[in-house]
């Protein structure tokens, strides 16, 4: 019999260091590389090139009587092939500051592999003579600025819409409205409500909720190509325009397959724990229908509500309804298939934030789903709940990019405004183009707002291959048996860039599609899971499937975590799901090439994610295996009177490790898996992603100390201010090799887990950790005043051995004087 044995957490084991970061070889940086330029001729073309733009742009301003201006947008060009010093064209001393608003990447012609880096700048009257003083610093002695001025190639007047749009430039309006996310260089209410007043007197329309970020504010508007570049000749608040987007539809309900008797036979057989009130799963999407007899004991009428009260909570549509029944109790085939109780352990929460008519109405989708969010914390205050999402956008332009409504889910998962943290689950969205198989799944990005960096995103596996129906006679299954599902979406197309997080993040059951003859495909009843029906008057029970059949099931999954762990914080749940995800068989064939090496693993999880969560993993250990909890709070950057914020702390373990256990167990392999969880805070403004630092506020990395290295050694490795001069030419290596995904492609996003593979030996002197921080904005950004903050982190660190013999539970529970539990099973 397996014995579970709850998980071990080790508290108050981090010890705090003090810490510098390494320096680093720069000599092949391409930031640094600068054109070469002949001084004085450069300096006197881009003098003249100053001077000409300011002035057609305040001429344009006279134009339309936009006298009250307080300065001019720019536009700087750099060099095709070289990087352009987007940051010091910033000048954020004094009132009137000189800010950086966007940077866009256009190669001048398709035969270039070189890009031309250009960014978009406003500048105060009153900053124009200072920076004419760099250009002269310059041209007077070619050192002063010249980091600067010798990446400049070009200066103009923003004289169109272009310099601000930072979407597909096809998307661009014309002489009809459409709908556009306007993005305000300022995050002060004074500087929004100027800017509506100024909608108003254009009489532009404009939505009335607004999304505020650090430096930026979002406001949704319909206007055409001549009403945007207007607002740029009125207004000194804009950094950027975009083009909206529309919600995917959802998926056509089936006809239900089961009578109205099973349903009374299983609601006689449901248990609810006695907390259940104190856990939910709180679905935002098309409201629920509570009247269903398996869904009114555990989703009440004061837990059912809508953004907007005239839509009523109800679900007309059947996706909430369907997603209700999934998030309550996994697929219901499996409960109606025995005669076990069902045990209850958290209930529902139901807030629509889908109308039930007027799809194409547009919203400011990050502003609805806070709305969504705060309703029901102020319904139940006291409740934890997991947040579950399966709207998604079905246009995926600039995938990987953060959004406003990815950023703002962000946002709402870190508790940047209003502290506390909440953990977000939502849905991959499906691909809609099923032929041919393995090159459509290759292709189907995951939909907005999957950028997200905190929320975990499910794309789908399936399990299912047995087709029963009669009508379907020759019809095979299209995905192989735990392969990937036929609706999954994922970040494998290049478009993806390689700086932003691997998504999907895991998968879940997502049903399967029949392939016939003559490559005809159908969706089928017997591929798919069993969920509630939204008119339980016409049936109790209906066919769910895709990413939003999975993206219930995994919130079902985290709320067993929630529930069987009180205390754990929302970063931990998220880390156990993926801690205990593995790849099958089937897709390491299908997607990993084998995982001959580290680039086949990466292909594998920019499909595949970290794989399929195991519960029985997520909730226990066994006496040959163990998992290791830390929850911590860390400060990575501090500011020292008028120095520069620089990095702080670093958390050092010396972990409890069942040293003498795995010593005896010599060359056997062994595993050990990390996964280090943590919310960033979003800083979305387009003003240089490829600058990785500009949108988080902050960066956490795990380190682990090699099997043939000292503790001085690892510490002089990592650690700058673990060094003297006596350390000057000590050199150690990393466990590199050890690493199944290495640091390459972990390090992406705010979730990292890797599994360390070696002998049980070399295990067994691989017990010190360290977390260290990495540049984000709270150091970069130092006048928003955010250094001297402190972040949340989860650390988990497993071991696994194939012997059963072998207890290394035990010594560690006696480590951390923790008595060996009794048996749960």
């Amino acid at each position: 019999m397996q014995v579970n044995l709850p998980h071990l957490f080790i508290k108050d084991t981090a010890k705090t260091r003090k810490f510098t970061t390494p320096p680093r070889d720069h000599s092949n940086d391409p930031s640094k590389i600068r054109p070469e330029r002949q001084r004085v001729p450069h300096a006197d073309f881009l003098k003249n090139k100053f001077n000409e733009a300011w002035r057609e742009a305040t001429n344009a301003q006279i134009a339309i009587n936009a006298t009250d201006r307080e300065g001019v947008y720019l536009e700087f060009g750099g060099e095709a092939g070289y990087e352009l010093a987007t940051k010091s064209l910033e000048d954020l001393k004094g009132s009137k500051k000189a800010r950086l608003l966007n940077v866009r990447k256009l190669k001048e012609n398709e035969n270039d592999d070189n890009e031309t880096t250009y960014a978009t700048v406003f500048i105060p009257n009153r900053k124009r003579r200072n920076f004419l003083k760099k250009i002269n610093n310059y041209r007077n002695d070619g050192n002063t600025n010249a980091a600067l001025i010798e990446t400049i190639s070009q200066i103009k007047q923003v004289d169109s819409i272009q310099p601000f749009w930072q979407d597909d430039v096809n998307l661009i309006p014309d002489d009809n409205p459409v709908w556009c996310e306007v993005w305000l260089s300022s995050d002060l209410e004074s500087d929004v409500a100027d800017f509506e007043s100024l909608l108003k007197n254009q009489r532009i329309y404009y939505d009335s909720n607004t999304i505020f970020f650090p430096e930026r504010a979002v406001k949704l508007v319909k206007a055409n190509r001549a009403q945007l570049y207007r607002l740029i000749l009125l207004s000194d608040h804009l950094a950027e325009f975009r083009r909206s987007k529309e919600l995917s539809s959802f998926w056509d309900n089936l006809s239900p397959h089961e009578q109205s008797e099973w349903a009374k036979e299983l609601l006689s057989r449901i248990q609810k724990n006695g907390t259940y009130n104190d856990f939910s799963v709180c679905l935002l999407d098309t409201g629920v229908n509570n009247g269903h007899v398996l869904l009114s004991p555990i989703l009440k009428d004061s837990d059912c509500q809508a953004v907007t009260p005239t839509w009523q909570s109800n679900d007309s549509n059947g996706h909430g309804t369907s997603m209700a029944g999934i998030a309550a109790y996994g697929d219901l085939s499996s409960a109606l298939g025995n005669n076990n109780p069902v045990l209850l352990s958290h209930c529902l929460e139901s807030v629509k934030i889908i109308p039930p008519t007027g799809g194409n109405d547009q919203k400011l989708w990050g502003a609805i789903t806070s709305q969504g969010v705060s309703l029901a914390e102020i319904q139940a205050p006291n409740r934890k709940r997991i947040f579950c999402m399966a709207t998604t956008a079905n246009e995926t332009r600039n995938p990987g990019r953060p959004t406003s409504w990815s950023a703002e889910l962000d946002q709402i998962t870190s508790g940047a405004t209003d502290e506390p943290q909440r953990l977000l689950i939502i849905s991959a969205g499906n691909c809609n183009d099923y032929m041919p198989y393995y090159y459509k799944q290759c292709n189907a990005v995951v939909n907005d707002p999957n950028q997200s960096w905190n929320a975990i995103t499910v794309g789908a596996y399936t399990e299912k291959r047995e087709i029963k129906d009669p009508t379907l006679s020759g019809y095979i299954p299209m995905a192989p048996y735990r392969g990937l599902s036929p609706f999954s979406t994922t970040s494998l197309n290049q478009s993806w860039g390689t700086e932003w997080p691997l998504k999907p993040d895991i998968l879940m059951e997502g049903g399967n599609l029949a392939c016939g003859f003559n490559n005809s495909v159908c969706q089928c009843n017997d591929l798919m899971d069993l969920s509630t029906y939204h008119q339980p008057t016409v049936a109790q029970f209906t066919p769910f499937g895709m990413t939003s059949c999975a993206t219930a099931k995994a919130a079902w999954f985290a709320a067993q975590i929630q529930t069987q762990y009180p205390n754990y914080w929302p970063e931990t749940i998220r880390a156990l799901m993926v801690h205990s995800a593995q790849w099958t068989d089937q897709m390491i064939q299908d997607f990993g090439n084998g995982m001959k090496n580290k680039t086949d693993v990466r292909r594998l999880i920019k499909v595949c994610g970290y794989g399929v969560p195991d519960l029985q993993k997520a909730l226990y250990c066994a006496s040959n295996s163990l998992t290791l909890i830390a929850q911590e709070k860390i400060q990575p950057f501090q500011k020292r009177g008028s120095a520069a914020p620089s990095t702080k702390d670093m958390h050092f373990y010396e972990l409890p490790w069942p040293k003498e256990e795995l010593e005896s167990l010599q060359d056997m392999p062994v595993e050990m898996r990390v996964t280090l969880s943590y919310f960033i805070e979003p800083g979305p403004g387009e003003r240089g992603w490829k600058d990785r630092y500009r949108y988080p506020s902050h960066l956490l990395r795990f380190e682990l100390i090699s099997p043939n290295e000292s503790k001085k050694e690892f510490l002089y490795r990592i650690n700058k201010a673990d060094r003297n001069e006596a350390d000057r030419n000590t050199q150690t290596g990393s466990p590199s090799d050890h690493w199944k995904i290495g640091s390459n492609t972990r390090d992406k996003g705010s979730l990292h887990s890797d599994i360390w593979q070696g002998t049980a030996a070399e295990l067994a002197s691989s017990n010190l950790m360290a977390i260290i921080p990495r540049i984000g904005w709270w150091k970069q950004r130092a006048n928003l005043m955010c250094y001297n903050k402190e972040t949340r982190y989860s650390l988990i660190v497993s071991i696994t051995t194939p012997s059963q013999e072998v207890d290394i539970y035990t010594p560690v529970a006696n480590k951390i004087a923790i008595a060996t539990p009794i048996s749960l099973t």
